[in-house]
């Protein structure tokens, strides 16, 4: 062998030992479009949780990196991300994604390549309920939210009589079905269960609302439509109470809604950051990188890539501290238990719902969001 053929091995070899060394994180959620508010909230926690985790995996000579798509709460946008994180062996998992609609596909997507996904925010029972060993999540699913609402709905603002709307999206439409489930157990007539994917004008939906005359309103959707809709009911000099889900868990629906956002509430499973003690440090390293200050959203991205990295670091260790399969570390999440969560620790059954969570009920209203109470709930498979 020559002198320039030793040299070219070597540099091959010293290229493949970087590439081995290297392990990539990454994130999906809509940093871009109508719902980049709580994207980016997500997207922000997720890097404070990598930049935390980076020193401890640089000593076992492993270089982490964290790579965010933007879906704009797109499925097909989420399916193309995915396929672009299965074709890069270098991405071991990803935390994500944000809205039901597109985690679904995409950990459909992912399945077969083993890449696990931790999402922070998607609560469709469909999410977890087929059965995929990489899908895990650490929110409240809807079956355990819905009737959360519908308790509020009852038990708080004593409706009898409820008009529910959906955004016709599989978040949407599995969280109005969950109420709609509670409320008719309870007793309570449900007027109809509506699905509108419309965003501006709300007029002839205000004026069917108006008719029949409800004692609440419940819509399952996301704070960029909710918003609109709860301006132009109020605007109509409708008062009736606006419930929702952690869609509406956005500061963005007081600045859509405006002086409108009055005798509005909504159930979330990412809590407020004042409701969690142990997030007072993170709040204010957030605040510092970010020059705002950090949501629910925030908590669970951060909440969630800790469960990731730490899974992944789990799965380094057992593998003599050489970079795990995406299998490892697959295995490694779903049977680990994480400590040190602003919400408190997790581990997850079977299906990759979290053992114990907790959902929160909040009050909107004089251009705040207060904590109203909170609920603790398990998932319905143990």
């Amino acid at each position: 062998m020559n002198r320039i053929t030793l040299t070219l091995i070597a540099t091959l070899a010293l290229g493949s030992a970087g590439a081995q060394s290297t392990i990539k994180i990454a994130s999906i959620a809509p940093l871009s479009g109508g719902q980049s508010a709580i994207g980016t909230q997500a997207r922000n926690g997720i890097q404070l949780a990598v930049q935390e985790y980076q020193p401890q995996f640089k000593k076992l000579g492993i270089t982490l990196q964290f790579v965010p798509f933007d879906d704009q709460a797109d499925p097909a946008s989420g399916t193309a991300a995915a396929r672009k994180i299965a074709a890069d062996r270098t991405f071991l998992a990803v935390v994500g994604a944000l809205n039901s609609g597109v985690t679904i596909p995409v950990s459909a997507a992912l399945a077969p390549s083993k890449v696990a996904m931790v999402s922070s925010a998607s609560t469709a029972n469909q999410v977890t309920d087929r059965g995929l060993s990489n899908m895990n999540r650490v929110v409240a699913r809807d079956d355990a939210q819905g009737p959360a609402g519908a308790n509020f709905l009852t038990q708080t603002l004593k409706a009898k009589k409820v008009y529910i709307l959906n955004d016709k999206t599989s978040y949407g439409e599995g969280l109005a079905t969950e109420v709609e489930k509670a409320l008719k157990a309870k007793g309570v007539r449900v007027i109809t269960n509506e699905g509108t994917d419309e965003k501006n004008d709300f007029s002839g939906l205000v004026a069917k609302i108006k008719l029949q005359n409800p004692d609440a309103i419940y819509f399952g959707g996301i704070y960029n439509q909710v918003g609109v809709f709860i301006r132009q009911l109020r605007q109509a000099g409708i008062n009736t109470p606006v419930v929702g889900g952690d869609g509406l868990d956005s500061q963005e629906l007081l600045t859509i809604a405006g002086k409108s956002a009055e005798n509005v509430y909504f159930t979330t499973g990412a809590a407020p950051v004042e409701a969690l003690p142990a997030a007072k440090t993170f709040a204010a390293t957030y605040l510092k990188t970010f020059k705002q200050p950090a949501q629910g959203f925030a908590v669970y991205g951060y909440d969630a890539a800790k469960v990731v990295l730490q899974g992944v670091l789990n799965a380094t260790k057992a593998n003599k501290n050489k970079v795990p399969t995406r299998e490892q570390v697959q295995t490694a999440i779903r049977k680990g238990t994480f400590k040190g969560l602003l919400s408190g620790t997790a581990s997850f059954n079977s299906a990759g719902d979290r053992k114990a969570a907790t959902l929160y009920v909040m009050k909107v209203g004089g251009g705040k969001v207060k904590l109203s109470t909170s609920i603790p709930v398990k998932p319905s498979k143990p």
